[in-house]
């Protein structure tokens, strides 16, 4: 009975350490660039603000990166 509750236990550490790698791996591959052209802007459905401060994408997938 002791030997199952130790495995029980073992299990449950093992199967959430993997979630936890697996959300991060997510998190990481779903970041934006920190820079996009113009091309990129607009094909995730944004504009680019060109002559604004900043030169930043305006709205869609890349909203608030910079433009380059």
């Amino acid at each position: 009975m002791r030997i199952r509750r130790i495995l029980a236990a073992a299990f449950a550490t093992v199967a959430l350490a993997g979630i936890g790698l697996t959300g991060a791996a997510t998190a990481t591959a779903q970041s934006a660039p920190s820079v996009v052209t113009p091309s990129e802007c607009k094909q995730g459905g944004g504009a680019p603000a060109i002559n604004d401060a900043g030169n930043y994408c305006k709205g869609g997938m890349y909203d608030g990166e910079q433009v380059d």
